[in-house]
């Protein structure tokens, strides 16, 4: 006989916000729908807006109608060095942990196909890719508690199989049951095998039940929750996550009589997210048994990796009235993804009162789909003659609007999409940006806000905020420009949660920068 059952591989993340590091399939809807805008590094260091823009490689991602205004063709290589930071909190420890990555976030090629015909003055061909999403980051958190200790999630979770279909333990099985964390804590007994009404179940004999008796009671002791004896224990975790999203856009963007400019793109995009976790309990004290010590230690190591790819299309506008504004907007359709996971994981139990158990799970594979909300962009530029611009952006996106679909028989999505739908709401995200000239020489500034995600009725601000400022140098054949981003915002973070919705919980405040130049030759 086999189990077959739809895991969540989740850690469970609490109210996310921030990029990097969300496990649960509605965490994660969040988190790959939550797109920041991407593009050069002149685009960046302006907050990202761009829609009414125009001339630059990053149209083809947010406004293909901006590459209707090049007038010759162009080719741009942009590295970028990030660093990401992130200052933990738990039961008043606090904790801090960094990394630095180094990424390619746009390569672009613009080809240039002018024509005159009736009004008609040509357009731009444009192939590019593009970073839309960072997951990196690092973090960790530590403290000594008495609130739970994971093993009580574990006994939570596996009260909702059937007793009588577990096999023993010594039975060389493996089912799919023992791949998930309360399977792996069966079989290193830190979960009870059998109950009162069955005291060694088929297909247990009564050996092995004797085996388990002499040790279990004393765990039952273990993990007692009573008044009278309290349970103290020491818990940390180191949590890794490394990925982000990429975009291909084949788009184009065709210029009628320099002031209605059109265009459209076809999107294909990537994703790698890829998260591991060391969680760790030691040190556990008794208030009524202080010589009580039958465990050292447990520690559970979990490995998640997601790879996808996924399709969408851009359509875009921008109207010049006058000769110094211009008004644009964008449409992204919702993007279709097709994801495959993959989870495995690893329990140790080092007891005191009996050898060592260490067991791991065979990696658990699971294919779904996962279409992300569409948004609307729309955004106004102001040129100040020679001597530069000033331009804002706002988009609107509904993020409860994420839907998860699967084509195995008898597995549905329904409850994540109906918890998405209770968290997530509309927003409206802020970009605003400014380019002075001189000569040669350009100096930029901009900030934008990735607004609250959550509905207000559950009181959680999970904005995102980022200040760009940035300098270039454009020569007849060449240009370069560097920027300079920082961006933050909060989130917590859970290991477990129990049914009720308590659990330990870590405050956590990120903080991600980045360096980034742009290269690019014209001809």
């Amino acid at each position: 006989m086999r189990f077959i059952i739809w895991l969540c591989p989740c850690v469970i993340l609490m109210l996310s916000g921030f990029q990097g590091w969300s496990q649960g399939f509605v965490e994660n809807a969040l988190l790959f729908s939550r797109t920041k805008p991407g593009g050069s590094a002149r685009i960046q260091a302006m907050g990202g807006a761009q829609v009414a823009l125009g001339g630059d490689f990053s149209s083809a991602l947010s406004n293909p109608a901006g590459l209707g205004m090049y007038n010759r063709s162009e080719f741009t290589f942009s590295p970028a060095l990030n660093t990401y930071s992130t200052n933990s909190e738990y039961l008043g420890v606090k904790s801090t942990d960094s990394k630095n990555v180094f990424n390619i976030p746009g390569i672009s090629y613009v080809h240039h196909l002018p024509q005159e015909k009736k009004g008609f003055l040509g357009g731009s061909f444009g192939v590019s890719m593009t970073r839309v999403n960072d997951f990196n980051t690092t973090f960790q958190y530590e403290g000594i508690d008495e609130i739970s200790s994971i093993v009580d999630s574990f006994k939570e979770l596996a009260v909702s199989y059937s007793i009588n279909e577990l096999p023993s333990p010594y039975e060389d099985t493996q089912l799919l049951i023992f791949d998930v964390p309360e399977g792996l804590a069966y079989l290193t007994f830190l979960i009870n095998p059998y109950s009162e009404a069955d005291p060694y179940p088929s297909p247990f004999t009564e050996d092995d039940y004797l085996d388990y008796t002499n040790y279990f009671s004393e765990l039952d002791t273990l993990w007692n929750n009573g008044v009278e004896e309290i349970r103290t224990l020491n818990r940390t975790q180191n949590v890794n996550v490394k990925g982000a999203q990429y975009q291909w856009s084949l788009a184009y963007g065709g210029n009628f009589n320099d002031k209605l400019f059109f265009g459209a793109s076809l999107g294909i995009t990537t994703l790698r997210y890829n998260y591991s976790s060391s969680y760790n309990e030691s040190d556990f004290s008794f208030s009524e048994s202080p010589g009580y010590d039958p465990l050292d230690n447990l520690e559970l190591q979990e490995d998640i990796v997601i790879d996808g790819s996924g399709i969408n299309f851009t359509f875009g506008l921008i109207y010049r009235p006058v000769d110094f504004a211009q008004i644009g907007v964008s449409f992204v359709t919702p993007t279709y993804y097709e994801l495959s996971d993959s989870y495995s994981a690893r329990l140790l139990a080092d007891w005191n009162i009996r050898a060592a158990e260490d067991e791991s799970s065979e990696p658990i594979i699971s294919e779904y789909s996962l279409t992300t909300p569409l948004k609307f962009s729309t955004g106004v530029a102001f040129f100040l003659g020679k001597y530069g611009f000033i331009t804002g952006d706002v988009e609107f996106v509904n993020y409860n609007k994420p839907k998860y679909d699967s084509n195995t028989p008898d597995v549905s999505f329904s409850p994540e999409n109906d918890v998405i739908q209770y968290y997530f709401t509309n927003v409206v995200n802020y970009r605003l940006g400014a380019e002075l000239r001189y000569n040669i020489f350009r100096l930029r500034g901009g900030y934008n806000v990735q607004s609250n995600p959550y509905k207000e009725v559950h009181d959680v601000d999970r904005k995102i905020t980022t200040i760009g400022t940035g300098a270039g140098v454009r020569l007849k054949t060449f240009f370069v420009d560097v920027a300079w981003l920082a961006s933050k915002g909060d989130s917590a973070f859970s290991q477990y949660e129990f049914q009720n919705g308590s659990g330990p919980v870590a405050s956590l405040s990120n903080k991600a920068t980045s360096a980034m130049l742009t290269v690019g030759v014209t001809f």
